[in-house]
């Protein structure tokens, strides 16, 4: 994520702000320019002819649109399906942390020039259903022909925890749940040409095997003893298409927290370990970099300095993962699949 600036003052300005905190002006962010602004709804000194998501209204949206009657949704809201009631105040609070996850998942999407448009608009893109699972036993976070569903529960940071535990997973956050779920959808995109699907199968193997037996078998008799060294995780073992996921996330992951680590000018002098020798004056911006071992190398540094430096407040690490080699092309394989699609 990049770090903003206010237009009125030049102070900085974070993603999820609606006030600049130096000189007390509505903000927003629009998404055309990649810049916050002051909307001249709020402010008549700025003719920009910007008004609020509709959802700003709700706090749970800070985007941008053109100030006419066509436009009532920004592009994340748009892409919603079901939301939950105002009258449930405590599914509402929920709502709104799951907002910040998916407004964070459709910036980047935005970054890479992935495709997305409201299912309501086109019956083969994206909708998003935040539903309650309570009495509804079989109701799952999951994806079903563009169709994500997030349960609500799961902004439930206690609930969640929980899960983590049982499911014996190192890492369970909301921005991971997106992240993972709209991997599914660009499989369906991205896999349109024989050649890609090959390829895709030579390295993450045949997705024809029955899923439902796959899950089956996963959750019967676990992850296989060598999981970790051709896997991120141990689900992503369970089946072609949840590695494709899993990777996907992670990929997403990387691109993220270097984007961050650019804006905010970390930089790194030599780090030497006992397999590299990594030497970069400034983290570069993932998005504009061809190469993804340049990438690659630098997410290493980034997030072990971060790690060491989590742990120095008794927290846990931020990214708790050990990439093996085949999980290293599995993820260069989806950077130039976009390099080249895209």
């Amino acid at each position: 994520m990049k770090v903003f600036k206010c237009p009125n003052c030049a102070s900085t300005v974070f993603f999820e702000n609606t006030q600049c905190v130096n000189c007390n002006n509505t903000l927003g962010y629009n998404v055309l320019t990649d810049e916050f602004a002051i909307p001249s709804t709020y402010n008549s000194n700025y003719k920009n002819n910007l008004k609020f998501c509709y959802n700003h209204k709700y706090s749970v949206c800070n985007w941008l649109v053109e100030n006419d009657e066509s436009n009532v949704f920004c592009k994340a809201c748009e892409l919603n399906r079901k939301v939950p009631n105002e009258s449930d105040a405590e599914n509402f609070k929920k709502w709104k942390k799951l907002e910040i996850a998916k407004h964070r998942l459709v910036y980047q999407l935005i970054k890479l020039n992935l495709p997305f448009q409201s299912k309501i608009k086109n019956n083969n893109a994206i909708a998003f259903d935040f539903l309650s699972d309570t009495n509804k036993n079989n109701l799952v976070t999951g994806h079903s022909d563009g169709v994500i569903t997030i349960l609500l529960s799961e902004a439930d940071s206690v609930n969640r925890e929980q899960l983590r535990k049982q499911m014996q997973e190192p890492y369970r956050t909301l921005v991971g749940h997106f992240r993972h779920e709209i991997g599914h959808y660009y499989w369906m995109l991205l896999f349109n040409n024989d050649s890609d699907l090959e390829d895709f199968r030579n390295i993450f193997g045949d997705e024809k095997q029955d899923y439902n037996l796959a899950l089956k078998k996963y959750y019967n008799q676990g992850a296989p003893a060598n999981w970790n060294l051709n896997f991120i995780s141990k689900y992503a073992s369970s089946h072609p298409w949840e590695d494709w996921a899993e990777t996907w996330a992670h990929y997403l992951h990387i691109m993220d927290t270097l984007e961050t680590g650019n804006a905010i000018g970390i930089s790194f002098s030599k780090n030497q370990t006992q397999i590299q020798e990594f030497n970069t004056s400034t983290t570069p911006n993932p998005y504009k970099t061809d190469d993804f071992k340049v990438i690659f190398d630098a997410s290493i540094v980034l997030t072990s300095a971060v790690n060491s430096l989590n742990r120095s407040m008794g927290l846990s690490d931020i990214y708790p993962f050990v990439v093996p080699n085949l999980v290293f092309k599995k993820l260069s394989f989806i950077h130039n699949l976009l390099k080249k699609n895209l």
